[in-house]
């Protein structure tokens, strides 16, 4: 599950690279992506991969991206974001990742999450590699 603006997204837009990246990572997992679509283009940046988009209300969106998770099962759920309505989505899920991109990170999402990113290819890379996840989370 992904946040969209910081976290697939800049101003917007879908960061280079990650079309050809989200198309093979759906062949591993469902990917969905929940924003509120604060700049209207979300689903034309989208149209045409293999993700599931949900657009949330303005107002408490940081619920509603915890109760999404908690929808498709927490205990097997991957959230990934940046921002502070992200907190909740990403303690929420078995896996919280939080980037540090352009746009930075709220620094509470960034200590609710369980791995922290400085891209999202980075990020999507462990999820193609997960022997990279058991590296850095284990104790």
């Amino acid at each position: 599950m992904f946040d969209y603006n910081g976290t697939l997204a800049l101003d917007g837009k879908l960061l280079p690279g990650l079309a050809e990246e989200l198309r093979q990572l759906a062949h591993q997992l469902e990917i969905h992506v929940i924003t509120a679509d604060t700049f209207g283009i979300a689903r034309a940046q989208l149209e045409g991969l293999p993700v599931a988009l949900t657009l949330t209300p303005l107002a408490h969106q940081a619920q509603a991206k915890q109760e999404f998770v908690q929808g498709l099962g927490a205990a097997s759920t991957v959230a990934i974001g940046n921002g502070r309505n992200d907190r909740q989505m990403l303690q929420a899920a078995a896996l919280g990742i939080a980037l540090v991109q352009e746009e930075g990170a709220c620094a509470a999402t960034v200590a609710a999450a369980d791995v922290v990113c400085t891209s999202v290819h980075a990020a999507l890379a462990l999820l193609r590699h997960p022997r990279r996840l058991i590296a850095t989370l284990r104790s």
